[in-house]
């Protein structure tokens, strides 16, 4: 019997881990992918107090390292759904259960997808979601970048340093990300910049060897060998509709205290509906949660 079940382990969950440690409590982090969440995609992370610049995978790295020496047990397994026995719960994974006295629901999102034909066969050969991860692979080839916001341009200044050419693709008439990595990408000579241009379909058979894309101007082909996806995250809070309400686009409702609800059940990060999400307000709401959730405790 934990006091405290952390379902994700990204920025908010690593932070409710060490906010429960440090309060007495006993805490359990399940993760189903990688510990460290969405941020270690992420090749520079230059807005998180105290830090000038540091690697996502770095800063994950630490905060996982912080939970580890607090006495945080860990699990990698995959949340089927979660029982409301009143006073504890039931915590159904793929490999077992576990039983808390609470549980932090702080899963994050996941990455968006073209939806476009044949491309989870090609996801992992030649599509991606990290180019810190993967970008090795295309060292000194042609790749494209799919996504015109902040996380896609972070993507193509990452790949400009280790491959030949980068192409970044926007459907939007405009990028939408930080006109100071606009215009980095638009001075680089080994970048180009296409926006109002959809993807609209892969070539090559085993392997992606280039893209068909759609302008005004009609369909013509781009020769890659790597297309880095970077179009957004949703959620994927299925389960855990038993105990938490989903709104429309299947974010988890709760308030700026985190309650799910459910009484023992809380939410944080970037899984909650909310305005804003950034590393730093995952933080913030794992704090919260896990404050509410030992003061749930001490009070029954």
């Amino acid at each position: 019997m934990y006091d405290i079940i952390i379902i994700g382990s990204g920025a908010a969950g690593l932070t409710a881990a060490v906010y429960a440690a440090r309060a007495g409590k006993t805490a359990l982090v399940i993760e189903k992918n990688a510990f460290g969440g969405q941020i270690t995609y992420s090749p520079k992370v230059e807005n998180f107090p105290t830090v000038k610049q540091i690697s996502g995978s770095e800063l994950a790295d630490r905060m996982v390292d912080a939970a580890i020496e607090l006495g945080t047990e860990f699990e990698m397994d995959t949340v089927k759904n979660i029982t409301d026995n009143g006073n504890t719960k039931t915590v159904v994974c793929e490999g077992g259960s576990f039983e808390g006295k609470t549980v932090i629901i702080a899963v994050g999102v996941k990455h968006r997808q073209l939806g476009l034909p044949r491309e989870n066969e090609l996801i992992g050969n030649g599509i991606s979601f990290c180019a810190v991860c993967d970008g090795a692979f295309f060292s000194g080839q042609d790749v494209a970048v799919a996504g015109g916001g902040n996380s896609a341009l972070q993507e193509a200044v990452y790949l400009s340093e280790i491959c030949s050419h980068v192409t970044v693709i926007e459907c939007m008439p405009t990028f939408t990300g930080e006109k100071t990595l606009i215009e980095k990408l638009e001075k680089l000579p080994n970048v180009t910049m296409l926006s109002g241009t959809a993807i609209k379909g892969f070539m090559g058979e085993d392997s992606l060897t280039g893209l068909t894309v759609e302008d005004e101007s009609g369909e013509r082909t781009i020769s890659v060998s790597g297309l880095f996806v970077a179009i957004g995250l949703e959620p994927d809070n299925a389960a855990f509709s038993s105990v938490a309400v989903l709104d429309d686009r299947g974010y988890l409702v709760s308030d700026e205290s985190c309650e799910s609800g459910t009484k023992g059940v809380y939410i944080a990060g970037d899984c909650r509906k909310k305005s804003i999400r950034q590393l730093t307000t995952a933080c913030a709401d794992g704090t919260v949660a896990a404050l509410a959730a030992c003061r749930y405790i001490d009070n029954m």
